[in-house]
């Protein structure tokens, strides 16, 4: 333990401001955005989330499943946003080929072409070959990353684990209470004392 250096300790990325970037993005109505920035959504919940490369397997079902729960993020102030490092061109006709053809159809969420791969490396998910690992950020409103997963490639995420996380987030802002294993919107939560959680884990046996 002597001759640790902590010189070479990476710093975790929760709990800091999220990296800014500049990227060009295909946004819902299949335009190009040159000067996509993260930072134009400060005040608005974040969660975005990288994908390996477009037109494979496990990442069309992600993205799907995320569209489809589109309206509950926003109905949270949550804008969702995907990333990979594939071209704007390449999310363009991936978006524009039918599911039945192995397309994506008509996403309503931005898609970052993050082909200088410079995004991904900021985030710690950059693979030897170019492609990024299933990195999940859940930012809040001042731009502060509160929540971040990272799967291998063959590991599909849950969308309802993500709506669960900002439920949370949004309770503890708003209440200033805790919220315990498994816990969803509306069960009781916890005040951040010893008390507390004696109260709580007596009520809860």
């Amino acid at each position: 333990m002597d001759n640790f250096d902590f010189d070479f300790v990476p710093m975790p990325l929760v709990s800091t401001e999220a990296p800014d970037f500049t990227a060009t993005a295909v946004m819902p109505d299949n335009s190009f955005k040159d000067d996509f920035k993260l930072s134009d959504y400060r005040g608005k919940y974040v969660l975005m989330f990288f994908y390996p490369l477009d037109f494979t397997f496990v990442c069309p079902s992600e993205i799907i499943a995320f569209n489809k729960a589109l309206e509950e993020f926003k109905s949270r102030n949550v804008e969702v946003i995907g990333v990979s490092t594939d071209s704007h061109f390449s999310h363009w006709a991936w978006k524009n080929t039918p599911v039945d053809k192995g397309g994506i159809g008509d996403i309503q969420f931005p898609l970052v072409a993050d082909f200088q791969k410079v995004i991904s490396q900021d985030y710690g998910l950059l693979l030897e070959g170019g492609m990024a690992l299933r990195g999940t950020f859940l930012i809040d409103k001042d731009g502060v990353i509160q929540h971040s997963t990272i799967n291998n490639l063959g590991l599909g995420r849950s969308v309802d684990e993500m709506l669960r996380l900002v439920d949370a987030l949004q309770h503890l802002e708003e209440y200033g209470e805790v919220c315990p294993a498994n816990w969803h919107k509306g069960e009781d939560a916890m005040k951040p004392t010893a008390e507390g959680v004696a109260k709580y884990l007596s009520e809860h046996k």
